[in-house]
Protein backbone atom coordinates (compact mmCIF):
# COMPACT_ATOMS: atom_id res chain seq x y z
CA UNK A 1 0.00 0.00 0.00
CA UNK A 2 0.68 3.58 -0.65
CA UNK A 3 0.74 6.43 1.65
CA UNK A 4 1.80 9.86 0.93
CA UNK A 5 1.59 12.83 3.50
CA UNK A 6 2.07 16.95 1.93
CA UNK A 7 1.61 20.00 3.18
CA UNK A 8 0.12 22.36 0.33
CA UNK A 9 0.08 24.82 1.47
CA UNK A 10 -3.30 26.31 0.68
CA UNK A 11 -5.33 23.35 -1.31
CA UNK A 12 -6.96 26.03 -3.46
CA UNK A 13 -3.65 27.64 -4.42
CA UNK A 14 -1.77 24.17 -5.19
CA UNK A 15 -4.88 23.09 -7.51
CA UNK A 16 -3.68 26.12 -9.73
CA UNK A 17 0.03 24.43 -10.31
CA UNK A 18 -0.72 20.95 -11.64
CA UNK A 19 -2.13 19.22 -7.93
CA UNK A 20 -4.64 16.69 -9.90
CA UNK A 21 -2.14 15.95 -11.92
CA UNK A 22 0.57 15.24 -9.60
CA UNK A 23 -1.87 13.11 -7.86
CA UNK A 24 -3.24 10.84 -10.28
CA UNK A 25 1.06 10.29 -11.01
CA UNK A 26 1.21 9.28 -7.34
CA UNK A 27 -1.25 7.15 -7.42
CA UNK A 28 -1.49 6.51 -3.62
CA UNK A 29 -3.98 4.12 -2.26
CA UNK A 30 -4.01 7.23 1.21
CA UNK A 31 -3.22 10.66 -0.04
CA UNK A 32 -3.04 12.97 3.16
CA UNK A 33 -2.58 16.69 3.21
CA UNK A 34 -2.20 19.30 5.53
CA UNK A 35 -2.84 23.29 5.66
CA UNK A 36 -6.06 23.07 3.09
CA UNK A 37 -6.53 26.87 4.35
CA UNK A 38 -10.41 26.50 3.33
CA UNK A 39 -13.73 26.13 4.27
CA UNK A 40 -16.76 23.83 3.29
CA UNK A 41 -18.26 24.49 -0.33
CA UNK A 42 -15.23 26.40 -1.15
CA UNK A 43 -13.72 23.63 -3.53
CA UNK A 44 -14.92 21.10 -5.84
CA UNK A 45 -12.42 18.39 -6.17
CA UNK A 46 -12.89 15.79 -8.95
CA UNK A 47 -10.85 12.66 -7.84
CA UNK A 48 -12.59 9.90 -9.07
CA UNK A 49 -12.45 6.69 -7.05
CA UNK A 50 -11.79 8.26 -3.86
CA UNK A 51 -13.49 8.85 -1.06
CA UNK A 52 -12.52 12.34 0.68
CA UNK A 53 -12.79 13.97 4.19
CA UNK A 54 -11.89 17.06 5.44
CA UNK A 55 -10.97 18.54 9.26
CA UNK A 56 -11.71 22.56 8.58
CA UNK A 57 -10.13 25.24 10.79
CA UNK A 58 -12.99 27.68 12.34
CA UNK A 59 -10.84 30.20 11.26
CA UNK A 60 -11.49 31.35 7.49
CA UNK A 61 -8.33 30.27 5.27
CA UNK A 62 -6.11 28.42 7.99
CA UNK A 63 -5.12 25.40 8.75
CA UNK A 64 -6.93 22.47 8.02
CA UNK A 65 -6.36 18.46 7.00
CA UNK A 66 -7.80 16.41 4.28
CA UNK A 67 -7.55 12.63 3.60
CA UNK A 68 -8.50 11.14 0.05
CA UNK A 69 -8.53 7.45 0.35
CA UNK A 70 -9.50 4.56 -2.13
CA UNK A 71 -10.41 2.41 0.83
CA UNK A 72 -13.64 2.90 3.05
CA UNK A 73 -12.87 3.37 6.44
CA UNK A 74 -15.02 1.64 9.78
CA UNK A 75 -14.69 5.28 11.11
CA UNK A 76 -13.61 8.40 10.93
CA UNK A 77 -13.05 11.22 13.41
CA UNK A 78 -12.49 14.42 13.65
CA UNK A 79 -9.63 16.34 16.23
CA UNK A 80 -8.18 15.02 18.91
CA UNK A 81 -11.09 14.69 21.26
CA UNK A 82 -9.36 18.03 22.87
CA UNK A 83 -12.52 20.95 23.34
CA UNK A 84 -8.75 23.42 23.49
CA UNK A 85 -7.02 21.49 20.51
CA UNK A 86 -9.92 20.69 18.01
CA UNK A 87 -10.73 24.09 16.46
CA UNK A 88 -8.10 24.42 14.04
CA UNK A 89 -8.66 21.40 11.87
CA UNK A 90 -5.41 19.57 12.40
CA UNK A 91 -6.34 15.92 12.86
CA UNK A 92 -8.13 13.12 11.03
CA UNK A 93 -7.97 10.04 11.87
CA UNK A 94 -9.83 6.76 9.36
CA UNK A 95 -10.22 3.14 11.47
CA UNK A 96 -9.59 0.47 9.69
CA UNK A 97 -9.72 -3.20 10.71
CA UNK A 98 -5.89 -3.58 11.42
CA UNK A 99 -4.57 -0.04 11.83
CA UNK A 100 -5.62 3.34 12.41
CA UNK A 101 -4.86 6.23 9.92
CA UNK A 102 -4.15 9.59 11.65
CA UNK A 103 -3.55 12.64 9.65
CA UNK A 104 -2.23 16.45 11.59
CA UNK A 105 -1.18 19.59 10.69
CA UNK A 106 0.45 20.58 14.49
CA UNK A 107 0.79 23.91 15.52
CA UNK A 108 4.04 25.51 14.49
CA UNK A 109 4.94 27.63 17.95
CA UNK A 110 5.34 30.93 16.35
CA UNK A 111 7.40 34.20 15.93
CA UNK A 112 9.36 34.44 19.01
CA UNK A 113 7.54 31.10 20.06
CA UNK A 114 4.52 33.53 21.04
CA UNK A 115 2.17 29.98 20.84
CA UNK A 116 4.78 27.69 22.31
CA UNK A 117 2.99 26.64 25.21
CA UNK A 118 -0.26 25.80 22.91
CA UNK A 119 2.38 23.93 20.96
CA UNK A 120 3.40 21.73 24.10
CA UNK A 121 0.10 21.34 25.48
CA UNK A 122 -1.01 20.01 21.89
CA UNK A 123 2.27 17.64 21.87
CA UNK A 124 0.89 16.23 25.33
CA UNK A 125 -2.72 15.50 24.46
CA UNK A 126 -1.95 14.26 20.95
CA UNK A 127 0.13 12.09 22.58
CA UNK A 128 -2.20 10.74 25.01
CA UNK A 129 -4.75 10.63 22.09
CA UNK A 130 -1.82 8.04 19.50
CA UNK A 131 -0.76 6.13 22.54
CA UNK A 132 -4.42 5.19 23.69
CA UNK A 133 -5.52 4.60 19.58
CA UNK A 134 -2.08 2.37 19.42
CA UNK A 135 -2.75 0.42 22.15
CA UNK A 136 -6.00 -0.99 20.56
CA UNK A 137 -4.48 -1.45 16.89
CA UNK A 138 -1.80 0.20 15.38
CA UNK A 139 -1.18 3.81 14.34
CA UNK A 140 -0.08 5.23 11.17
CA UNK A 141 0.81 8.59 11.76
CA UNK A 142 1.41 11.65 9.14
CA UNK A 143 1.77 15.22 8.48
CA UNK A 144 3.50 18.11 8.99
CA UNK A 145 4.80 17.80 13.05
CA UNK A 146 6.07 21.17 12.71
CA UNK A 147 9.55 19.47 14.23
CA UNK A 148 12.87 18.77 13.18
CA UNK A 149 13.99 15.97 15.51
CA UNK A 150 17.79 15.86 15.21
CA UNK A 151 20.46 18.03 14.34
CA UNK A 152 20.63 16.16 10.81
CA UNK A 153 17.16 17.03 9.93
CA UNK A 154 17.84 20.28 8.86
CA UNK A 155 20.88 22.23 7.23
CA UNK A 156 21.47 25.38 9.80
CA UNK A 157 21.20 23.80 13.49
CA UNK A 158 23.38 25.82 15.09
CA UNK A 159 21.24 28.86 14.35
CA UNK A 160 17.87 27.54 14.79
CA UNK A 161 17.97 25.94 18.53
CA UNK A 162 15.80 28.70 19.67
CA UNK A 163 13.55 29.16 16.62
CA UNK A 164 10.37 28.19 16.15
CA UNK A 165 10.04 23.75 14.98
CA UNK A 166 13.75 23.41 16.74
CA UNK A 167 13.94 24.25 20.18
CA UNK A 168 15.09 21.80 23.04
CA UNK A 169 11.12 21.36 24.12
CA UNK A 170 9.86 20.23 20.76
CA UNK A 171 12.57 18.21 19.94
CA UNK A 172 12.39 16.63 23.42
CA UNK A 173 8.76 16.77 23.09
CA UNK A 174 9.39 14.30 20.27
CA UNK A 175 11.68 12.35 21.42
CA UNK A 176 9.24 10.80 24.54
CA UNK A 177 6.72 10.55 21.78
CA UNK A 178 9.07 7.99 20.44
CA UNK A 179 9.82 6.39 22.97
CA UNK A 180 6.32 5.89 24.01
CA UNK A 181 6.23 3.05 20.97
CA UNK A 182 6.65 5.07 18.41
CA UNK A 183 9.31 4.93 14.86
CA UNK A 184 10.24 7.72 12.37
CA UNK A 185 10.26 5.69 9.61
CA UNK A 186 12.12 7.42 7.66
CA UNK A 187 14.94 7.23 9.93
CA UNK A 188 14.41 3.55 10.31
CA UNK A 189 15.40 3.26 6.87
CA UNK A 190 17.88 5.76 6.69
CA UNK A 191 19.16 6.56 9.84
CA UNK A 192 22.57 8.62 8.58
CA UNK A 193 21.18 10.00 5.72
CA UNK A 194 21.92 13.43 5.61
CA UNK A 195 20.61 17.16 3.14
CA UNK A 196 17.22 15.92 2.17
CA UNK A 197 14.34 18.34 3.59
CA UNK A 198 10.64 17.96 3.08
CA UNK A 199 10.20 22.32 3.85
CA UNK A 200 12.04 25.07 2.75
CA UNK A 201 11.23 28.73 3.18
CA UNK A 202 10.04 30.55 -0.10
CA UNK A 203 12.93 33.20 1.44
CA UNK A 204 16.58 33.64 0.15
CA UNK A 205 16.24 30.80 -2.42
CA UNK A 206 16.40 28.37 -0.12
CA UNK A 207 14.93 25.90 -1.70
CA UNK A 208 17.13 26.31 -5.12
CA UNK A 209 20.11 26.02 -2.28
CA UNK A 210 18.58 23.07 -0.33
CA UNK A 211 18.71 25.48 3.08
CA UNK A 212 15.68 22.94 4.31
CA UNK A 213 14.48 21.05 7.11
CA UNK A 214 12.49 17.56 7.72
CA UNK A 215 9.36 18.44 9.31
CA UNK A 216 6.77 15.94 7.46
CA UNK A 217 6.63 12.66 8.40
CA UNK A 218 5.34 9.12 8.70
CA UNK A 219 5.33 7.61 11.90
CA UNK A 220 3.96 4.60 12.98
CA UNK A 221 3.68 2.01 16.32
CA UNK A 222 6.28 0.04 16.85
CA UNK A 223 4.28 -2.83 16.01
CA UNK A 224 3.98 -2.70 12.13
CA UNK A 225 8.05 -1.41 11.68
CA UNK A 226 8.91 -4.84 10.38
CA UNK A 227 5.81 -4.74 8.35
CA UNK A 228 7.31 -1.86 6.13
CA UNK A 229 8.89 -1.25 3.10
CA UNK A 230 10.44 1.91 2.24
CA UNK A 231 9.69 5.76 3.58
CA UNK A 232 10.78 8.06 1.16
CA UNK A 233 10.74 12.35 0.59
CA UNK A 234 9.52 13.46 -3.04
CA UNK A 235 11.75 16.35 -3.39
CA UNK A 236 11.24 16.45 -7.24
CA UNK A 237 7.77 17.15 -6.32
CA UNK A 238 6.92 21.25 -6.50
CA UNK A 239 3.57 22.86 -5.79
CA UNK A 240 4.53 24.57 -2.27
CA UNK A 241 6.97 24.96 0.24
CA UNK A 242 6.70 21.69 1.11
CA UNK A 243 7.68 18.20 -0.54
CA UNK A 244 5.51 15.13 -0.39
CA UNK A 245 6.59 12.09 2.10
CA UNK A 246 5.59 8.55 1.42
CA UNK A 247 5.10 5.22 3.17
CA UNK A 248 5.06 1.90 1.59
CA UNK A 249 3.61 -1.38 3.46
CA UNK A 250 2.47 -4.27 2.57
CA UNK A 251 -1.31 -5.06 2.34
CA UNK A 252 -1.98 -4.56 5.86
Amino acid sequence: MKFISWNVNGLRAVVKKNFVQTFNDLDADFFCIQETKMQAGQLELALPGYHQYFDYAERKGYSGTAIFTKRVPLTVSYGIQSAEFDHEGRAITLEYPHFYLVNSYVPNSGAKLKRLDFRLGWDAAFQDYLTRLNQDKPVILCGDLNVAHQEIDLKNPQSNHHNAGFTDEERQSFSRFLRMGFTDTFRHFYPDMTNIYSWWSYRFHARDRNAGWRIDYFITGNQLVDKLNDAKILTDVFGSDHCPVELITPEL
